[in-house]
């Protein structure tokens, strides 16, 4: 199981975060978000000097943006996964996910898609079914007004209700206090999990990672392994 730090932006910290080894770096590339990288943000030389390697890999949040706009950042910020994080239908992802392919047919590897969904007791999986010939991974999130970065949680006991192959992401409210009961329902319940998504909770501030915290539980999930 990987570990995913969402909402980085400022160099420094993105450099410290760097000495804790997250398999994730996450951006957010929307306007409204308290995290916005903001129009000028670059990335810092050492997260893609791959004398550093294994290096994080990059992912960019995007909320509604056109698919122009998406594939600007992934080629200026050599991004190696796109999470949609609003309300993009299956016909989006479908076109994104044509769109990538051939622009990096031939490479190893394309650029692969994260689809966020906001859950809570009411939500139906059968909703993600168009989804999953274009996503590599489904991504669940407390269901709330805002698009993510609320630090509220949802009820984990819908996930023992997933019926797909495809892999997933959780986040929404995770920290350090309730990390470790994470590790243990997804190993109770044997959730088909593929990392844990962590933000707001271990900040000290917006876009500013607690980084001391952060590596306590980056040790929990080697444990876990």
């Amino acid at each position: 199981m990987k570990l995913k730090v969402c909402g980085m932006r400022d160099p420094e910290n993105i450099r410290a975060l760097l000495e804790v080894s997250p398999d994730y770096m996450g951006f957010i590339f929307y306007e409204k978000s308290k995290r916005y990288v903001g129009p000028d943000f670059e990335l810092p030389d050492e997260l893609t000097d791959e004398r550093n390697a294994p290096l994080p890999q990059r992912v960019g949040v995007f909320v509604n943006h056109d698919q122009e706009y998406v594939l600007e950042q992934v080629h200026h910020y050599t991004l190696q996964l796109v999470q949609l994080h609003g309300d993009e239908s299956p016909a989006f992802c479908h076109d994104l996910r044509a769109e990538l392919d051939y622009e990096y047919a031939g490479e190893s590897d394309s650029v692969k898609i994260i689809k966020a969904f906001p859950v809570n007791t009411a939500f139906g999986f059968q909703t993600l079914e168009p989804y999953q010939p274009y996503c590599d991974f489904f991504l669940f999130d407390a269901k709330t007004p805002q698009y993510g970065g609320s630090g509220q949680a949802f009820d984990w006991e819908i996930l023992k209700a997933y019926p797909l192959a495809t892999p997933i992401f959780i986040s929404g409210g995770i920290g350090p206090d309730n990390f470790q009961d994470l590790l243990q329902f997804i190993r109770e319940n044997q959730l088909n999990v593929h990392a844990i998504d962590i933000n707001s909770r271990f900040e000290t501030a917006p876009g500013l990672k607690d980084i001391q915290a952060v590596a306590k539980v980056r040790e929990a999930l080697f444990l876990h392994l």
